[in-house]
């Protein structure tokens, strides 16, 4: 059996890799750390064609899977890039997959062309991922008010439109709010260096519904925003696994470089084992995605790695670097803080261990 990736794969982590390179410069990355968003680098994302990389053709996308939309993210993190793409791409296939053919038209196009950025509201006060959410959602005729308080939306300050879950008399369903519409506050919250994060807080607000009502649409957006997650904090990790690995082989102490001292080898050596586990659990949990399989345990399963590594190697990362680890105007710090903040991102490791301990539970003996 093949395990290899594509050509069109390999083209799109190819083509995001060189773009991260040429514009993710120290200056740029500095100049952008106050609130993570280089709208220069998001309009060059779009005129390549890589925010609507797994839309339909139809609204101006290439069409491809999650395979390919991972592969991307992966490079996105790789270089902590200041875009918010794992939470923008998975919220505008859950629009593509669910949406009206009104409400597609009116986001997809310009989704793909970087003109709105969506993400979505998953996270309350004490969940990350809640099975009945307290933010609700109520009829009157063929509109839709919601009312509640979601924390951490990931690009929240900086959102055209947010998907939102909330509970119903029917069921649990999700939809789109535009961030400008009355009843919205979106408040932004400090966290590490994400200044883009916010807190919504809906007073009667409007929607729109995406599918139907139920708990069907959720977890597939769920699925695929933890995905993302997962693959975004893989990219972090190597990039910060390889920043160290250099700054060990040319830091010198007592003579000789501190990558020589079997202390920092071994650290060094298990981060290099914890990202080949991330690697693979991210992957598996992709493929069965995109083949239609359950992949609910392995979704978890690729989100709990990734936490922990993200854990492990954020502390790596500033240890090894010592004091230049912890200066907040390094490359090792911006590491550091996006990793910590990957990590807790729709839940970390103690989160998705009791998520795959109560599938576990319910399976027959």
């Amino acid at each position: 059996m093949d395990f290899s990736f594509t050509e069109t794969q390999n083209d799109a982590a190819e083509l995001a890799a060189t773009i991260f390179r040429n514009e993710c410069t120290p200056d740029r990355l500095k100049a952008a750390d106050a609130g993570r968003f280089d709208t220069g680098l998001w309009g060059s994302l779009g005129s390549a064609g890589l925010l609507g990389l797994s839309l339909p053709e139809s609204f101006g996308g290439s069409g491809l899977g999650l395979l390919e939309l991972c592969s991307v993210l992966v490079e996105a993190g790789r270089l902590v890039a200041p875009v918010p793409l794992a939470s923008h791409l998975p919220s505008a296939l859950a629009v593509a997959a669910f949406g009206s053919d009104d409400l597609q038209q009116a986001w997809l196009p310009r989704a793909v062309s970087g003109e709105v950025v969506l993400t979505a509201a998953v996270a309350e006060e004490r969940e990350h991922v809640p099975a009945s959410p307290t933010t609700s959602a109520s009829r009157d005729g063929e509109s839709w008010s919601l009312t509640g308080v979601k924390a951490v939306v990931p690009a929240g300050t900086i959102a055209t439109a947010i998907l939102v879950p909330a509970s119903t008399a029917s069921g649990v369903g999700v939809f789109l709010v535009e961030a400008g519409a009355a009843g919205v506050t979106l408040t932004p919250q400090r966290i590490s260096d994400g200044g883009h994060v916010a807190r919504l807080e809906l007073d009667d607000a409007p929607g729109v519904l995406l599918g139907s009502l139920g708990d069907d649409v959720y977890d597939w957006l769920q699925q695929r925003l933890t995905l993302a997650a997962a693959a975004w904090e893989l990219g972090i990790v190597r990039g910060a696994l390889d920043l160290t690995a250099a700054y060990a082989k040319t830091r010198e102490q007592f003579g000789r470089p501190i990558g020589t001292f079997q202390a920092v080898s071994q650290r060094l050596a298990d981060g290099y084992i914890d990202v080949l586990g991330s690697d693979l659990m991210l992957w598996q949990a992709a493929w069965r995605l995109e083949e239609g399989l359950d992949a609910a345990m392995e979704v978890a399963s690729a989100k709990l790695w990734a936490a922990d590594t993200g854990h492990k190697i954020a502390h790596t990362t500033v240890h090894v670097h010592g004091g230049v680890g912890i200066d907040m105007d390094g490359e090792a710090h911006r590491y550091f803080t996006t990793g910590k903040l990957g990590e807790f991102l729709l839940g970390g490791t103690t989160d998705q261990a009791r998520r795959i301990g109560s599938m576990l539970a319910a399976e027959p003996v």
